[in-house]
């Protein structure tokens, strides 16, 4: 067996995810600060360009022969990565960071219902549910709900639908080296977004402050979560990486807070509790379904061995 396929234990991917979470989260609210210098298309650009180059110099795939079955997981993980990315920073010039996630993340939940198979599954999608419903309804004086930019919805519906699509095929990816898939897939993304983003910035994109800050950027957003995203979808099932991405609108309100000065009511505090709750609650049941089944293959082994 190859080394790509090696199996670790749950809980490295757990972890992994986590800080995947983490530096995703901090690299958008600070990369919201540039949408007045390049716009959303131009940020976004800044953000996959760097990230592949950044991912050549880590990984140098081009030690490792690629193949012609290894391109038909690679091109569509670039472009996942560009329908996750584009849509979502064009909802962020009309939508707070909190709001954009709780709205993208119906892709995995959706995602997550689909290959929910036991009791325990609905009841910690229930709580994700409810927490992101929190998130989004606004206080008793509040019309923000009402308000919010149609527009800027539906980029964050779009890039929903792409980021559990990209969650499919990172799970395709199991076989193929990870060099390949985030180097030579975020190399792909780059093609597709480049012209755009030149377009959109013109020659702000080439100021060298800016180049410096998305290059920052790119490294917190794309480059390390995207190396260790792939990582744990090789550890983690589908379904438990989806319900575990609950994560992220609570961690991306705890960076607006930290980062953009956003405030957070205590029913939002109530609703990124219940998120928490969903995560932690996901991954102690695919542990415990991960060892009843290591279980039974063993015994199943055990009982077909010659005495």
């Amino acid at each position: 067996m190859s080394s790509s396929l090696r199996q670790y234990p749950m809980w490295v991917g757990v972890v992994t995810l986590i800080l995947s979470i983490i530096s995703l989260c901090t690299g958008t609210s600070f990369a919201k600060t540039l949408f007045s210098e390049v716009g959303a298309i131009g940020t976004t650009t800044f953000r996959i360009f760097f990230s592949a180059c950044v991912l050549w110099l880590i990984w140098r795939p081009w030690r490792i022969p690629l193949t012609r079955v290894d391109l038909t997981t690679i091109i569509p993980y670039g472009v996942c990565i560009v329908g996750m990315n584009l849509p979502f920073y064009l909802s962020l010039q009309t939508l707070p960071v909190g709001i954009a996630l709780a709205i993208e993340f119906t892709g995995p939940l959706g995602l997550a219902i689909y290959k929910s198979r036991t009791r325990f599954d609905f009841l910690w999608i229930t709580f994700a549910v409810i927490g992101l419903y929190l998130l989004l309804w606004p206080g008793a004086d509040s019309e923000e709900l009402i308000a919010l930019d149609l527009a800027g919805v539906i980029y964050a519906l779009i890039a929903g639908v792409f980021w559990a699509s990209y969650i499919l095929v990172g799970q395709m990816a199991r076989r193929v080296h990870p060099a390949h898939v985030t180097s030579y897939g975020l190399t792909a993304a780059a093609i597709f977004i480049l012209p755009l983003g030149l377009i959109s910035g013109g020659t702000t994109m080439f100021n060298p402050n800016l180049l410096l800050f998305g290059l920052a950027i790119a490294i917190l957003s794309s480059a390390l979560p995207y190396s260790l995203e792939i990582f744990a979808l090789r550890i983690l099932p589908a379904k438990t990486f989806s319900i575990m991405l609950s994560l992220e609108p609570a961690v991306g309100a705890l960076a607006g807070i930290i980062i953009l000065g956003e405030f957070i009511e205590s029913k939002q505090w109530m609703a990124i509790l219940l998120v928490v709750c969903a995560s932690a609650g996901c991954t102690a049941t695919a542990v415990r379904d991960h060892r009843k089944n290591t279980a039974k293959a063993s015994s199943k082994d055990h009982n077909n061995s010659p005495n």
